[in-house]
Formats: C-alpha cells, structure tokens, sequence
C-alpha cells in the first residue's frame, strides 16, 4: 500500500514537473528573447525603449540589432527577426510583399516623431538652406550631401520627401552619422544629413559633444524657416519631420507585440520624450487641487 502511494506521487510529480517545463517554453509577452531590426538613425530612442521592457520584464531578453532600413525589411519578410523599425513609407510592392509572406494586415504601431535634419560645422557661415538648395543640390554631380550610407534610413526619407528614387540622387559617403559629424569639418564646403535621434538625448554627454561640433540648419519652404524643434515636430511642419514605427510579423500576442504596446503606452512616450523626440502618442497630465 506504501508502495502503491509512492508511486502515485511520484506520477504526480512528474506531471507537474512536466507541466511547469512546459509553461517555462510557452510563449509570453513578458518574458523570452526578441532581436530588434533598426537603422543606426533611431538606434537611441529603440535601445532605450528595450531597456525600460526588460526593467518591467526581467524575464524578457531583447536585443537591439543596427540594420540598414531596407534591409531590415526584407529580414522582416523572410523571418529572421520578429521585429523592426521604420520611417519611410512602403510603396504598394512592399505592402503587397508585407501581406503575402507575413500573411497579416499593414498596421504600423507608430511611436515617435523623428527628423532629418542638415548639418554644418559649427564655424560655417551657412545659416539655413532651402527646399529648392536641397533637390537641386541633390541633382549636381557636385555630390555636396553627406549620407551615412545607401539603403539608410536618411537617404530613403530625404529621396521619398523629394518624390525621387535613392539611385537618382547624387550624394557622398562617409559610413556612420557620428562619424559624419566628426568628420565633416574637413569638409567645409560639404553639408551633413543625419537622424535627429543621433544626438537628440538633451542630458547625455555624448550628445552634447556631438552637438556643439555642428550646427543643425533651418529648412527654408515657401518663404518660411522651419526648424526641428519640438514644435516643429510635432505640429510636423519641419519639412523634414519623420514619423518612426514597428513592424512585425508576430501573429499573436508574445514578447514583440508586448514590447510594441509598451513603446505606444505612456512608459514607453515618456521614453520617447527623454530621448529628446515628440512622442507619437501625446496623454493628458491631469492634477488635482484639494
């Protein structure tokens, strides 16, 4: 009988053993390993957004991953990462690539209000530049912009705001936006295109050495300066204003979708916020007085 009683709790030990292996491998928002695809432009603000998850989740393991836009896109499609960032527009092609291998709908989870912005050094007589400067200047074998590479984020925005292809425009090449920045007194007669996100962070040492190399120029259009400013952002009225978002391929609701709800909710914006970018998502503050 002793006997007979053992083993039947030893069978029901197993079973919950069993069980609990199980759950520990069953999928879960809070908890697991997520690769996230983003161009080196808004690699800040997704790093930052991955630390505050895996601070409310520490069973949740993310990794952020530099991948040119495009690219990325494409490693979307064929399912080599669950998640990615982008801020161009797709074009009906891609929107018809998106449905047919990823099998859901387009729904883009936007987060932030992110800008190109044209740089210069810091002892430069430029003050501004006109729309007109830019497409002109981006059509002369002169080659007088600055990208940090072909298939970037940058590149891809500035050639869609412009209604051209990438492979129309006429630019130079130094690979990395910080090192576009450092590099770029040597080229007085040179002007500089990165990501806002590169050195937006308002307290980060890093940032503010960045920041006093260059100076960032007003965008002139129909008479008006416009500047990259938080007004300017989020009444989006710098030209050049760019809205981020996540795409994924995950169906259900598991870690990439959690990491996305969080980045949309009110932890996630006043990230955004920190990282010197308006956030996409905007919550009324209400205080009362007793």
């Amino acid at each position: 009988m002793k006997n007979n009683f053992k083993v039947i709790i030893l069978f029901v030990l197993c079973i919950i053993a069993v069980s609990c292996k199980k759950e520990d491998k069953s999928p879960s928002y809070y908890k697991g390993d997520l690769t996230i695809l983003t161009d080196e432009s808004f690699k800040s603000v997704t790093e930052a957004l991955a630390d505050g998850y895996m601070i409310n989740y520490p069973e949740a393991h993310l990794k952020v991953v530099t991948r040119k836009e495009d690219l990325g896109f494409l490693d979307l499609l064929k399912g080599k990462a669950r998640v990615a960032v982008m801020s161009r527009d797709l074009s009906p092609e891609e929107l018809k690539a998106f449905k047919e291998q990823v099998g859901s709908k387009f729904l883009p989870a936007r987060f932030a209000a992110d800008a190109v912005v044209f740089i210069v050094p810091k002892n430069s007589t430029r003050i501004s530049i006109s729309m007109d400067e830019i497409q002109n200047g981006l059509l002369s074998d002169k080659k007088g912009f600055v990208f940090d590479g072909t298939n970037s984020s940058n590149l891809n925005y500035v050639a869609q705001k412009l209604k051209k292809q990438p492979k129309d425009l006429q630019f130079s090449v130094i690979p990395g936006s910080e090192n576009i920045i450092e590099q770029l007194n040597k080229y007085p007669d040179k002007i500089g295109v990165i990501g806002l996100n590169t050195f937006s962070r308002p307290y980060d040492k890093t940032s503010e050495k960045l920041r006093d190399m260059v100076k960032i120029l007003p965008v002139e259009n129909k008479g008006k300066l416009y500047t990259p400013d938080s007004a300017g952002l989020r009444e989006m009225k710098y030209p050049f204003t760019r809205v981020l978002y996540f795409l994924t391929n995950e169906g259900n609701f598991n870690i990439a979708n959690g990491f996305i709800r969080y980045s949309c909710t009110q932890l996630g914006q006043m990230i955004v916020q920190k990282e010197g970018l308006q956030p996409y998502n905007i919550y009324k503050r209400e205080v009362q007085m007793r």
